[in-house]
């Protein structure tokens, strides 16, 4: 696939040369070319009811480097879900482009942009939506399987993708069977099954309690810096995005960004 060949190539030319670790809040807005992993340009989303017309947002530029973990923060309706579902190709914007390692978004046919989400996007939700009728090791390995990898090698990398988690004694179980915790746990390891580069998550402890919440996003930070993904988290908890490379506000349809250690503790 051609359009795939050279989202590799721009994968290399990112990759090339990055040091290991995280990168430092200093670095990372530096925003230089060969570290940019997402690109905004212009972007706008319209909803239409009718003859009625909804501008949810619009003219949203900004970048996201390889490395950083970067929250986007405003209130419900302001459209944080709608612009991560177009950051993760699974929505189109009304206006404006999506770039991915130089990779623009809007040029891929359907098949493409599923491709590319199962392979350099992991997505996890503020509900796990895990499937109930399968086990936790299942579930898992279920985006491998899609993959075409085979039954053997999907059910591996899954069982050691939740001992990264801390789950390998559930691997078995299904949701049903799981506290919150371990089911957003679970979500967790099927989203970086694949190993993608680009991890979305919208809300990702929105329905735990403080506690759990907090060992979530633990959880979170550590695997973001363990395999140098770049992050995305729309979440209401101030204190989370607080511990965020850089912060994004999103309100009245425009983005802004905010210094961190402005945010409420």
């Amino acid at each position: 696939m051609e359009v795939y060949s050279t989202f590799m190539e721009a994968q290399h030319r990112i990759h090339g040369g990055q040091n290991d670790g995280q990168l430092s809040r200093e670095a990372s807005t530096a925003h230089l070319r060969y570290q940019e992993m997402v690109r905004v340009e212009g972007l706008k989303k319209v909803f239409r009811s009718g003859s009625a017309e909804l501008v949810l947002f619009e003219n949203l530029t900004f970048q996201a480097a390889q490395g950083e973990m970067l929250a986007i923060v405003g209130e419900s309706g302001a459209g944080k879900s709608t612009l991560l579902h177009i950051l993760g190709a699974l929505d189109r914007p009304s206006a404006g482009d999506v770039y991915c390692a130089n990779l623009c978004l809007s040029s891929l046919t359907e098949n493409q942009a599923a491709d590319f989400r199962n392979r350099e996007v992991g997505f996890v939700w503020q509900f796990h939506y895990l499937l109930p009728e399968f086990t936790a090791l299942e579930n898992v390995a279920m985006p491998l399987l899609l993959r075409g990898v085979t039954q053997r090698e999907a059910v591996g990398q899954a069982g050691a993708w939740l001992c990264e988690v801390g789950l390998e004694k559930r691997s078995h179980h299904r949701s049903g069977e799981l506290s919150g915790g371990e089911q957003q746990r679970v979500a967790l390891a099927r989203a970086l099954v694949t190993r993608p580069r680009l991890l979305l998550a919208d809300e990702p402890t929105g329905d735990l309690d403080s506690r759990t919440a907090d060992a979530v996003f633990e959880l979170i930070s550590r695997l973001h810096r363990d395999y140098q993904l770049t992050s995305l988290i729309a979440t209401h908890n101030s204190a989370f995005a607080r511990r965020c490379h850089r912060v994004l506000r999103l309100q009245q349809g425009q983005i802004e960004e905010v210094v961190p250690e402005s945010l409420p503790a």
